[in-house]
């Protein structure tokens, strides 16, 4: 994360995931069982990050209607649909360029 500030923003307030830690310069978010930890890195040039966190749910649908339902953007080319390897998915992009992609097995 390059700002802590912006980072809560995004997770606590947009995502709503609870703060379980929060220290000088390190940050542990968690909801529903997901817990992401964020440590700081102010040099971070989000355009050239390649960090992403993969994230299984049983409720990909609710998931993914709640975020629309709250305007929060959906990644441009990760909307949700069913991919070839058998998992419906799609992708968010936090402040720092993290992408995190949401997935549930489609058997």
């Amino acid at each position: 994360m390059r700002n802590k500030q912006v980072t809560i923003e995004y997770y606590v307030d947009l995502l709503e995931f609870n703060i379980v830690g929060d220290y000088d310069d390190y940050l542990l978010v968690k909801k529903e069982g997901i817990e992401i930890h964020f440590f700081a890195f102010k040099e971070l040039n989000p355009r050239e990050n390649y960090g992403q966190v993969y994230i299984r749910t049983s409720n990909i649908s609710d998931v993914y209607l709640d975020l629309k339902n709250k305007n929060v953007p959906i990644h441009p080319n990760g909307g949700l649909e069913t991919k070839p390897w058998g998992q419906m998915e799609f992708s968010l992009l936090d402040p720092d360029n993290n992408l995190l992609t949401f997935g549930e097995s489609v058997k």
